[in-house]
């Protein structure tokens, strides 16, 4: 119990100098939303007038103290420039975002799990060379130039090469899921989800790849694990119950520090593939200086990261008994 009191107390001063900090630097950028939410041709009384209809004539410390003392009172505040709550345009965005980086994770960990223990275990030395070149390639090309690339093999490049139907996939177009739930657009659906998730995903494979298999190396030269192989047990068992549990603990934590990059990567992949998640959101309400949402996101961003280390560090608390005495 104390080492969870201990680190939920820390996840929560992080959070709070987190979203202190953010609010004081967007309020130290250039820009105010008055004279954006304003029409061109009003006067300067009327952008002060506005000004003080959304309480930013106040000092900063005074703005500060009225959205902290909302915000633990469960209110996220009204968006400048949608008029709705906050609430509301998280909870619109939420669902995509959640879709994106939850199923790239999976993805991520699955494969790039797999590969690495057949790579440590069972691949041999041309494969192993091949399979190293080519998940360090991955692991190290910016998001940018491989969502380019699969935009341009899999749109224009596809029907150049005489791909087959199936395989020409949209990279534009997507509508929000909540505003057609019928059955019929889900597969539209997930041919324009096919080529987000795998600039997310192929990356994140690439990087489990190479620690899952200097992992499992690892874990295979254990003297336990030696001994068990000189039994005559399976291979397959070896691998699952004695290579794999030991290499769990190291993934683990990989797992907790991947998430901060899903999340930053999301938000790229949602303005390029006009996704309208969380990123894009952020994008615009950055954009037009819209600063509760701006606030709101940064709080459920922080949060969501936070968590999944404080996750993380518990499980691999529980999972390792050396570190319980700590």
């Amino acid at each position: 119990m104390l080492h969870l009191s201990r680190r939920l107390f820390d996840a929560c001063i992080l959070l709070w100098l987190v979203t202190t900090l953010t609010f004081a630097l967007i309020h130290l950028a250039p820009g105010d939303p008055a004279t954006l939410l304003v029409a061109p041709t009003a006067s300067a009384e009327e952008a002060a007038a506005l000004r003080r209809t959304l309480g930013l004539d106040a000092p900063w410390p005074v703005q500060y103290a009225r959205w902290l003392g909302s915000v633990l009172q469960g209110d996220l505040g009204m968006s400048l420039t949608r008029s709705r709550p906050v609430r509301e345009v998280i909870a619109d965005a939420l669902p995509i975002s959640l879709f994106l980086g939850g199923v790239s994770l999976l993805f991520s960990f699955v494969v790039g799990t797999a590969l690495g223990l057949w790579q440590a275990l069972r691949a041999t030395r041309r494969l192993d060379t091949a399979l190293t070149m080519l998940s360090t390639t991955l692991y190290a090309a910016p998001s940018f130039w491989l969502a380019l690339a699969l935009v341009a093999l899999f749109t224009t490049g596809a029907v150049q090469l005489g791909f087959p139907e199936w395989l020409r996939l949209p990279a534009f177009g997507m509508q929000s899921p909540s505003l057609d739930p019928t059955v019929a657009h889900w597969g539209d659906r997930w041919r324009h989800a096919v080529l987000p998730l795998l600039v997310l995903s192929l990356p994140g494979a690439a990087g489990v790849l190479r620690f899952a298999r200097q992992s499992a190396r690892d874990a295979a030269a254990q003297p336990h694990v030696v001994s068990a192989e000189a039994r005559g047990l399976p291979a397959s068992r070896v691998a699952l119950w004695h290579v794999l549990r030991n290499a769990l603990t190291p993934l683990v934590v990989l797992a907790g520090l991947m998430l901060p990059g899903v999340i930053a990567g999301s938000v790229f992949v949602e303005q390029v593939f006009a996704w309208p998640g969380l990123g894009r959101t952020m994008l615009e309400a950055i954009a037009s200086r819209d600063y509760p949402v701006v606030l709101g996101l940064t709080l459920v961003y922080a949060a969501t990261v936070i968590v999944a280390n404080l996750l993380a560090d518990l499980l691999l608390w529980w999972l390792d008994p050396r570190r319980r005495g700590t």
